[in-house]
C-alpha cells in the first residue's frame, strides 16, 4: 500500500496529534505514506465564498504537486498513489476541483493559473479521506493482528460528522455511516451507537454564531455521555467537540466531560505505540480517565 498525503493546515497545527497517530498506524498496517512536498492550504470552504476559480485553483496545485511526484518517482504517467486526506473540509475541497476538472474549459483556467509555478493538472489525481482508506484497503483480520493492546472495555462512541460521509464520500451511508464500527470491534472497543454521528458539529457557528454552535455541540455530547470517549476523524470537528465543553456545560446548565479523540490515535494505542506519541496530553479534556478504564 502506496499513498501520497495531504495534512493540510489543521493537520500541521491544531490536529497534529491527528497526524502523528495516522502515520503510526498506516506504518503499522505496512503502509508507505509520502507527504506531498510544497503543499499549501486548499482554501476548504473559505476560498470559494471569495471566488469560484480561486476555490478549485487552490486544490489543483497540490494536485498537480501530487502528479508530478508520481511522475517523477515512476517515470511513467502521474496520479497513480492515491491521496489521502484526514481533514474532512479538504476532502470537499479536492472532490470539487476534480469534478471541474472533468470540464475542459474548467481545467484549461486552472493550469492558465498554474503556469506561474510551472505547473499543470491534468485530472488524474485521486483523493480519498482517511477513513475510507482504513476501512476498506485493510482487511478486519489484519487490523486485528496488529492488536497489542486491546481496548477492552473501552465504550467509543463513534462521531463521523457532515462532510466526512457526504457529499462527495461513496465508500459510506451519509446518513447511517458505519465505516468506524468494524475499525473499532477489531481493536476490541465497544461501540456505543447515538443519534448524532453524521450531524454537523456546527463548524465556524462557535465564532460567528456562538449561542447556535454551543447548542450544536451540547446536543452531540448529551447524546454520548454514557460513552468512555468520542471517536472523531475531522480536525475541525474535534476542535469543536473537545474545546468548548466549559462553555457548552454553562449554556446547558449541566456538566458534560467526555473525551474526545481522533481514530487513529485509538488504533495506535491498540498498536501499542507509546501514549506519548499519540499526544493525548494536546486534547483539552484530558483522556487519562477514559485510558484507565483499559487493562494494564
Amino acid at each position: 500500500m502506496k499513498y501520497l498525503f495531504y495534512p493540510g493546515c489543521s493537520m500541521e497545527g491544531s490536529a497534529l496529534e491527528y497526524k502523528n497517530s495516522m502515520y503510526a498506524s498506516l506504518h503499522a498496517l505496512g503502509a508507505e505514506v509520502e507527504e506531498i512536498a510544497d503543499w499549501t492550504c486548499c482554501g476548504a470552504s473559505v476560498a470559494s465564498v471569495m471566488s469560484d476559480l480561486l476555490g478549485i485553483v487552490l486544490p489543483a496545485r497540490n494536485l498537480a504537486l501530487a502528479e508530478r511526484m508520481d511522475a517523477e518517482s515512476r517515470g511513467v504517467g502521474g496520479g497513480d498513489r492515491q491521496i489521502i486526506v484526514g481533514c474532512s473540509a479538504c476532502l470537499v475541497s479536492f472532490q470539487r476541483t476534480i469534478l471541474a476538472a472533468a470540464d475542459r474549459t474548467k481545467l484549461e483556467k486552472m493550469n492558465q493559473a498554474l503556469e506561474v509555478e510551472g505547473l499543470t493538472y491534468h485530472g488524474k489525481a485521486q483523493v480519498r479521506h482517511l477513513l475510507d482508506v482504513l476501512a476498506n484497503d485493510f482487511k478486519h483480520d489484519d487490523i486485528e493482528a496488529k492488536v497489542k493492546r486491546p481496548l477492552t472495555g473501552l465504550k467509543v462512541a463513534p462521531y463521523y460528522g457532515c462532510q466526512t460521509v457526504r457529499n462527495y464520500a461513496s465508500f459510506d451511508d451519509g446518513q447511517a455511516p458505519h465505516s468506524m464500527v468494524s475499525l473499532l470491534e477489531a481493536l476490541g472497543a465497544t461501540v456505543y451507537h447515538h443519534l448524532h454521528e453524521a450531524t454537523c458539529c456546527g463548524t465556524a457557528l462557535l465564532t460567528t454564531k456562538p449561542e447556535i454552535g454551543l447548542g450544536i455541540v451540547g446536543t452531540i455530547l448529551e447524546d454520548t455521555t454514557a460513552a468512555d470517549c468520542i471517536a472523531t476523524v475531522c480536525p475541525m470537528c474535534h476542535m469543536n467537540l473537545d474545546s468548548y465543553q466549559d462553555k457548552v456545560s454553562q449554556v446547558m446548565g449541566k456538566k458534560l466531560h467526555i473525551p474526545v479523540v481522533f481514530l487513529p490515535q485509538l488504533i495506535g494505542l491498540a498498536f501499542g505505540v507509546p501514549e506519548e506519541q499519540l499526544l493525548f496530553k494536546r486534547h483539552v479534556v484530558p483522556v487519562g480517565p477514559a485510558l484507565a478504564k483499559l487493562p494494564a
